[in-house]
């Protein structure tokens, strides 16, 4: 029978699908300009399942889009003002060229300018989208706001990026919402929980920046001017959620323009502002002013299909977090020049505490360092030579792992000089199976109320009490020699005279008893071995591969253990040869 001819390549998989290049013509629209609205409205390359069919039987490397999205973007109001800056930039050039400075004026005048409000609202249509969604642009701009005002990015985003982080940390501060911090090579990791959502950033060390040539800073900087829009709308609603005025204003001042008097000496009149903000030691002023109202105990009902018992379990977890909010509440810290003093500052005030540092490091000190009231005072260095009495002298790492535990650890193994013990990562949960570090064992006999001092004290003197003993059977074993000498001797003389035939004795027999658990677990065992037979081959393919990544997982924590033992073997015998050392 006749028909129409089925052409390859009109229909199925391949429709579906859009050449770069092919979309770039479609949207009239330089490369350049193409990735860029990509980025804002958050399009990006597909893979697509048959690539032949779909790359019309060839073989060559493209890149493929969607064609809805591409046909989404058609109606974007963007692509007209890509097209009219470029005409604006062609007439600049047009006027520089003939030297008509008058229109030049006019042109930057008239330069065409977008916003990205309406997209931040079409990509994240609740607040809570946009909190998931915050991890990617709170890093990028906490690595914008730290570059240097070079060539590489416009000196206004840099500050822009530097206010919004800011603006972000006061948040935090203000809601007591941090939870983690972890010290990396690639910087400090932060996770904090904003209205029950876990948002997780980096923050680089502050060292001074070497730009690596190989990154593309114009991408980056599209990201970035996409990222300050959208946390530029969430912090204006995070600051309304608190009852905080925004743009933030320090408390005391929000009435008079601040304008402080040691403030010229850091920074101008127009910076200065913003350096008494990006301080973190002051608190923010609210839109109305808060009330001191006795505290109601609220009536709590249980949610539908709770037991008491998970509303228990969820009390009990409400009050160590509330217990956690204020784990420096009542302290007051002092830090060093030589200690970070950004990344201290804002944990020990998420925490509750207060702090300070020398007037000429920073703008914002609130006390020196003669103050009476001081508890710690953190420091990075071997040792302090005027020490104040009643005042701990700490290393920075004690604040992180404090707050990792959610408990003010032991001030004894974080002392000036003192070998710091390992900083855990808060991130990682062990499961079943996995090696457990010692130190972590520790930290979770601590959190429970126990006392692994105590413990570790008494090991250290069994310890030393077994090296004592052995270095006297040393001695001993010496003076004894001669003696078991003598006594196999005379034993061997008794062998020899009682060489008499023995009686044969007949003795009754003794009833054994079966072990019913080993019968069990033999039982269990050979149902399990049978159950394996019974399965399909697809089934026991994939119980195979689940029983070797168990196995594998118990192999590695084993190595773990193995080579743990033997650092701790090596550091004992130091230990040993150091002692004996000393006493000879």
């Amino acid at each position: 029978m006749g028909g129409l001819e089925k052409k390859k390549y009109e229909r199925g998989s391949a429709t579906n699908y859009i050449t770069r290049n092919r979309a770039r013509k479609k949207l009239q629209l330089s490369l350049p300009d193409f990735r860029r609205l990509c980025i804002l409205k958050g399009i990006y390359p597909h893979e697509p399942k048959h690539k032949k069919k779909v790359n019309k039987g060839s073989t060559a490397a493209r890149t493929f889009y969607l064609l809805k999205d591409i046909k989404f973007l058609l109606h974007e109001p963007i692509v007209n003002k890509f097209r009219e800056y470029k005409v604006f930039v062609r007439k600049l050039r047009k006027a520089y060229g003939k030297s008509e400075w008058s229109t030049v004026d006019r042109l930057k005048n008239n330069k065409p300018t977008y916003k990205l409000d309406h997209i931040v609202k079409e990509r994240y249509p609740t607040f809570v989208d946009a909190l998931r969604d915050l991890d990617d642009a709170l890093s990028m701009c906490f690595l914008f706001s730290t570059f240097p005002r070079t060539g590489k990015c416009h000196v206004q985003t840099i500050q822009l990026c530097r206010r919004l982080a800011m603006e972000f940390l006061n948040y935090i501060i203000a809601s007591r919402s941090l939870r983690k911090v972890f010290l990396s090579i690639k910087g400090i990791y932060y996770q904090a929980e904003v209205l029950g959502q876990p948002i997780t950033w980096i923050t680089p060390y502050a060292f001074a920046h070497d730009h690596p040539t190989d990154v593309d800073y114009r991408v980056m900087a599209t990201f970035t001017e996409f990222y300050t829009t959208l946390l530029g709308f969430v912090n204006f609603r995070l600051y309304h959620s608190l009852n905080l005025l925004y743009p933030p204003k320090i408390d005391g001042q929000a009435d008079v323009e601040l304008k402080p008097a040691e403030g010229k000496e850091y920074a101008m009149d127009s910076e200065s502002y913003l350096e008494k903000l990006s301080a973190l030691s002051a608190s923010l002023a609210r839109v109305v002013a808060p009330t001191h109202e006795d505290e109601v105990e609220m009536d709590e009902f249980p949610v539908e299909g709770e037991t008491a018992e998970q509303m228990d379990a969820r009390k009990k977890e409400q009050e160590a977090l509330e217990k956690h909010k204020k784990l420096f509440e009542g302290l007051r810290f002092f830090l060093n020049r030589e200690v970070p003093r950004e990344p201290l500052a804002f944990i020990i005030r998420c925490f509750g505490g207060q702090v300070s540092w020398d007037k000429s490091l920073c703008i914002g000190a609130t006390y020196d360092v003669s103050n009476p009231s001081i508890t710690h005072q953190i420091v990075d260095r071997p040792r302090v030579e005027q020490q104040v009495v009643g005042r701990y002298y700490l290393q920075p790492q004690w604040v992180f792992d404090s707050v990792n535990a959610k408990l003010c650890l032991p001030v004894a193994d974080y002392f000036p000089g003192v070998l710091l013990p390992p900083h855990l990562s808060p991130f990682v949960t062990e499961q079943e199976g996995d090696y457990v570090p010692p130190e972590k064992l520790k930290l979770l006999a601590m959190q429970r109320g126990e006392n692994p001092d105590e413990e570790s004290e008494e090991e250290e003197e069994e310890e030393e009490d077994d090296n004592d003993k052995e270095e006297e059977e040393e001695e001993e074993e010496d003076e004894s020699e001669k003696e078991e000498e003598m006594k196999l001797k005379k034993m061997e003389e008794q062998k020899t005279q009682s060489n008499k035939a023995l009686p044969v004795k007949v003795t009754a027999g003794k009833l054994r008893l079966e072990d019913r658990q080993r019968l069990e677990q033999e039982q269990q065992s050979e149902e399990k071995r049978l159950a394996i037979m019974m399965m399909k081959k697809r089934e026991k393919y994939l119980y195979k591969k689940i029983m070797f990544g168990k196995k594998r997982k118990v192999r590695e924590a084993n190595k773990l253990a193995a080579k743990r033992k033997a650092h701790d073997t090596a550091v004992k015998e130091e230990k040993k040869k150091s002692k004996k050392a000393r006493r000879a």
